[in-house]
């Protein structure tokens, strides 16, 4: 498994639409892999597709492991320096929100690709989702929690939504400010 290079805001690739998943193979497979490794290198909970460069509705989730620090025995290259446990990846390809609750809930969101910026987002607070699995089959689940800020954050990518464009504009621009700033 390998770490892949993040996109990062403002690049215009972040506000193009995710083309739908026709074809469910092995190499998608080892895709969603690596796409969970970056995330866990990164220390982030929910990654997209879009944010590693490739325009394909699928999202990788997992909101429940714990990074673990130890001493090594092995070579860096294997693990990419982090150490996970507790895993539970999920992966989401072509990911769509059939239902979502009348109930909405706010959580301090951030983005793999917004290094270290922050801002309240208020969304749905429950959601059904309809999507295929790792293995190609169709799956429908109710969400809540933080996997249900994640998943609707996520689809936001797909969709050429940033968190950011659910904030007041002052915000908006001092966070992209700040990212044009950490870019040069």
């Amino acid at each position: 498994m390998k770490i892949l290079p993040l996109i990062l805001a403002p690049d215009p690739l972040l506000k193009k639409i995710s083309k739908p998943v026709e074809k469910i193979d092995d190499q998608l497979r080892d895709f969603m892999q690596n796409m969970v490794q970056t995330m866990y290198s990164e220390n982030g909970v929910g990654l997209a597709a879009v944010q590693v460069g490739v325009l394909k509705r699928v999202v990788v989730i997992d909101v429940d492991y714990k990074t673990e620090d130890h001493d090594h025995h092995h070579h860096h290259g294997e693990c990419g320096g982090v150490h996970v446990k507790n895993t539970n990846p999920r992966y989401f390809i072509n990911p769509e929100i059939l239902e979502i609750s009348a109930e909405s809930s706010p959580y301090n969101e951030g983005c793999l690709s917004f290094p270290d910026m922050r801002s309240e987002v208020i969304r749905p607070s429950t959601v059904k989702v309809k999507f295929l699995d790792f293995l190609g089959k169709e799956q429908v689940v109710k969400m809540d929690g933080l996997l249900a800020t994640c998943i609707q954050h996520e689809i936001d990518h797909l969709n050429g939504i940033t968190f950011v464009d659910h904030i007041s504009k002052i915000k908006r621009e001092m966070i992209l400010k700040k990212m044009k700033k950490l870019k040069h």
